[in-house]
């Protein structure tokens, strides 16, 4: 499975706006954690380990 790099949130603003409201009011602490849990989550929806490996090769740089 390739990974999608093209636009693919129907609404990416709206998208974004929820993303930075959960992390409202949270200590950097707790924001590490829920982005580790968020990571994870779709992680595990995903399910491809060659997806994820070329996803984290893509995030690391």
């Amino acid at each position: 499975m390739a990974l999608n790099l093209k636009a693919n949130i129907t609404r990416p603003d709206d998208f974004y706006q929820e993303l930075i409201d959960m992390q409202r009011d949270m200590s950097e602490d707790d924001v590490q954690l829920m982005n580790a849990k968020l990571i994870l989550i779709l992680s595990n929806h995903i399910g491809d380990q060659e997806t994820l490996s070329e996803a984290m090769l893509l995030a690391r740089g």
